[in-house]
């Protein structure tokens, strides 16, 4: 994640000069806690927060949990993580839902923080999970507020109620009451208000945020701050909570690259929770805030969990099904291939997906060469192919491959290295569909691992051979064994394994956060 970057090298160099040390004295402490206080203070992470983190850091890290561990740097880092799980609010907050509807949602904040933005962006999720949303304009200042906002609606297919033009013309409080009464009578079960800001903290803005409150009585209030406007968000966010008062915190702008560190200080010194971050500008990068995911990502031991969700919501599972299936009748073509990288662009950002994996932090350079548009190149020229073409690449001629670089915009050499790939990629996957370990490149195939039904040399001479034993009944005992020994089922090493219990299946939902 952009915004914390720098904080989180900072903190992977000092814990892999850390990982040098077999055992750890009170001065590698000490010069360990020296170097996170300083990479905090860098991200203009508030003092009394960082003073708090490292006390607790230095206390646990000279305690018997580090002295008796086999790996002591390891169990540091394990230290810092939950710490920082700590200042950034411990446990995940969702929304909370009134019992009748409409639930209302009121947005506050500084004037640029990205309220509207995330009015439209909230909406979209809630519609996803079944909700039917309004949108209020109720921020009547702004130039053009109530514009945007309608924009915003437009582009989330979410209904708005703008009964005032805006440009300093009628009245936010009157807007926003009527905006519930309007919500009740359409029958929406959320409501969204979305509240004037200032270019800075204000009386009047207070005065009209708190009368806004007053009349709608919210269930939610969700202060906006932007990840990237430094120390002064700990001042805005105790200001916001002695006029206002709200309920949860949003942080915009996390793909900015300013340092960010104050971010992680508004759930320590407000005492509210982060309930949403936002990502980016597009109307899909919005988050759930989950304090331990965060504090994976900054300390570079990656966020498989979010990876994982956003590969559930972008891909079907049965033509995943269809798919496999296609691999192991070796039927699988250039048309299901196109169609699998369509599914894939719906997960959004490569480059950001890619950094949810563990250490790849440490990677940076790579990450920041890899080309977003490589993706679009290879379906230029799929979509340059005839249909015969895209089922049969073994009638790609010279000809044709030319013609089909022509179409394409690319050159011939590139498309000759997209057909080596896929055939490649193919063989691989019909292997394992079929229960086998493919030849990696380099590497030969994996020890032990052979294809089921004794197709490995190993299983074939044990099919083939057998028990030599004279004695009937240890004969049929030991040939049972060799049955045992041969893999079965899937080529993931999961056909012989009993299946999940009922018990076992409601600790996974619980584990993904379904209930």
């Amino acid at each position: 994640m952009a915004t914390f970057g720098t904080l989180s090298d900072r903190l992977t160099e000092t814990f892999r000069n850390l990982r040098t040390k077999g055992k750890l004295s009170p001065a590698d402490v000490d010069g360990t806690v020296r170097e996170i206080r300083r990479a905090l203070l860098d991200a203009d992470v508030a003092l009394t927060v960082v003073k708090d983190f490292t006390a607790k850091v230095r206390e646990r890290a000279l305690g018997d949990e580090v002295n008796k561990a086999l790996n002591p740097a390891q169990q540091v880092v394990q230290i810092v993580n939950e710490e920082l799980v700590g200042i950034l609010g411990g446990q995940q907050r969702r929304l909370q839902f009134a019992k009748t509807p409409p639930t209302v949602i009121m947005l506050a904040g500084l004037q640029g923080s990205g309220k509207t933005t995330f009015a439209g962006k909230l909406a979209r999720m809630l519609e996803k999970d079944g909700h039917t949303p309004l949108l209020v304009a109720a921020d009547l200042q702004r130039p053009n507020a109530v514009n945007q906002l309608q924009v915003v609606a437009e582009r989330a297919g979410a209904a708005i109620y703008a009964p005032e033009p805006g440009n300093g013309v009628g009245d936010p409080v009157r807007v926003a009451r009527d905006g519930v009464e309007y919500a009740k009578q359409k029958l929406h079960d959320v409501v969204i208000i979305d509240t004037a800001g200032r270019l800075g903290v204000d009386a009047e803005l207070m005065k009209q945020a708190a009368d806004i409150r007053r009349v709608t009585n919210p269930d939610e209030v969700l202060f906006v701050i932007d990840a990237m406007i430094g120390q002064d968000a700990v001042n805005t966010a105790k200001a916001f909570q002695e006029g206002v008062d709200f309920t949860g915190v949003v942080l915009s702008k996390l793909d900015g690259d300013a340092r960010g560190g104050a971010a992680l200080s508004v759930a320590s010194v407000t005492g509210r929770p982060i309930i949403f971050a936002s990502t980016g500008e597009g109307l899909e990068d919005v988050e759930p805030f989950h304090p331990d995911r965060m504090a994976s990502r900054i300390l570079d031991l990656g966020d498989i969990l979010t990876l994982i969700e956003q590969a559930q919501q972008a891909f079907d599972e049965e033509q995943a099904a269809k798919v496999a299936e296609k691999f192991a009748k070796d039927q699988f073509t250039l048309d299901d291939f196109l169609e699998q990288m369509q599914q894939l662009k719906k997960m959004g950002s490569m480059k950001k997906m890619l950094g949810m994996l563990p250490g790849m932090g440490q990677m940076k350079q790579q990450l920041d060469d890899f080309d977003e548009r490589e993706i679009d190149r290879t379906e230029a020229i799929i979509r340059s192919m005839t249909p015969a073409e895209r089922q049969n690449t073994k009638i790609l001629n010279g000809s044709r491959r030319a013609r089909i670089a022509r179409g394409s915009g690319m050159t011939v050499t590139d498309v000759n290295q997209l057909v080596n790939r896929f055939e490649q990629a193919s063989k691989m996957m019909k292997t394992v569909a079929r229960g086998g370990m493919p030849n990696i490149p380099g590497m030969g195939p994996v020890p032990g691992m052979g294809r089921p039904g004794g197709s490995s040399k190993r299983g074939k001479q044990a099919k083939k051979g057998g028990s030599r034993s004279g004695n009937p009944a240890k004969r049929a005992a030991e040939n049972a064994g060799l049955a045992a020994q041969q893999p079965t089922g899937s080529g993931f090493g999961l056909g012989g394994a009993p299946k999940p219990s009922e018990a076992d299946l409601a600790e996974i939902q619980k584990l993904f956060g379904r209930n």
